[in-house]
């Protein structure tokens, strides 16, 4: 999952052509496409909108690239259902390529959905739909209507908020590997470890997690507590230890009153550790980091990691 979209790419056993014709054609898109075509040829540059067989309007848009038999983007606002049509409008990116061997691969990308939940939710029957246009390509015949269907989705904007913690969170572990790969992170002991562009891009996601988390769909005090720990990391990162231990409290506080223990506990003492010797209170700092290092963490793998960045800098010249 990308935060805000839906990426899909699949191969099919026909030509570019018959792949793009599959796309335009009325004749194609009403069997895959949930009965829906074009209400006229689309042109680069003009509003479009599709509707279903009974004159039901489907989709409205504006055709933002036309590039035959390889590339089609337009706009896209889901105008049969009110909550959706209110919606700002999102992105549908078509590419088609050929694979070789007689095939083609056909990559779509719906984009542009960060403030657009209910349509978010609505839109992962992409996978089904780019099925039964492959079986109708290369069988002459269209998948049957499914009749597995999803569970309902009873917080679509929590659900969205969800999608979004998780990858803002991951993209900061992506973020800090990347640094020190390039070297531009510093395992030295005394800091900054990152230089403000990279300080202040580190701090953007650990705020936008935080931000998605308190949001979120069946989030849980664990959350809260996985994204104080990286506002403090984010915040010692730069060198700011005063931001970074009112964060690593926090942290520390919320595994107390929910009695969350292991990995947690243990990292949020390692937080309020490197914070406190970020400002310099060292032996406090020694204190805590001894508490971290003695919280006994049942995963092997959880362990050594946590062993591992425990061992790692900045520790500020604390011995």
């Amino acid at each position: 999952m990308t935060i805000a979209r839906h990426v899909h790419r699949i191969y099919i056993r026909a030509s570019v052509e018959e792949v793009w014709n599959a796309l335009i054609d009325p004749a194609f898109t009403r069997q895959y496409f949930h009965d829906t075509a074009f209400d006229k040829p689309p042109v680069a540059g003009e509003p479009f909108g599709t509707s279903m067989s009974s004159g039901v309007a489907a989709i409205r848009g504006i055709i933002e690239v036309l590039d035959p038999p390889h590339r089609l983007v337009h706009t896209w606002s889901m105008v049969y259902d009110p909550e959706l049509a209110a919606e700002p409008p999102s992105r549908v990116e078509w590419t088609v390529t050929a694979a070789g061997d007689g095939l083609t691969r056909l990559d779509v990308v719906h984009g542009d959905l960060a403030a657009s939940p209910k349509t978010w939710v609505r839109t992962h029957g992409w996978g089904l739909l780019l099925d039964s246009l492959k079986t109708l390509l290369e069988t002459g015949s269209a998948l049957p209507p499914s009749t597995d269907e999803p569970d309902a989705i009873v917080d679509p904007a929590g659900e969205w908020h969800r999608s979004a913690a998780i990858m803002a969170n991951n993209s900061i572990w992506e973020l800090l590997a990347a640094l020190v790969d390039s070297g531009s992170a510093s395992a030295a002991d005394s800091g900054p470890v990152l230089d403000p562009a990279d300080g202040e891009e580190l701090l953007r996601r650990a705020y936008a997690a935080a931000y998605h988390w308190d949001r979120a769909a069946r989030r849980s005090p664990q959350n809260a507590v996985r994204a104080d720990y990286m506002l403090a990391k984010a915040w010692v990162s730069v060198g700011d230890g005063v931001r970074a231990l009112g964060y690593a409290d926090r942290c520390l506080a919320g595994c107390a009153e929910h009695g969350l223990a292991d990995f947690d506990l243990a990292y949020a003492h390692e937080a309020r550790a490197r914070s406190l010797a970020c400002v310099g209170r060292c032996e406090e700092a020694s204190t805590a980091r001894t508490l971290a290092a003695g919280v006994a963490i049942a995963d092997p793998e959880d362990q050594a990691l946590f062993n591992s960045d425990l061992a790692a800098g900045p520790w500020f010249g604390l011995p």
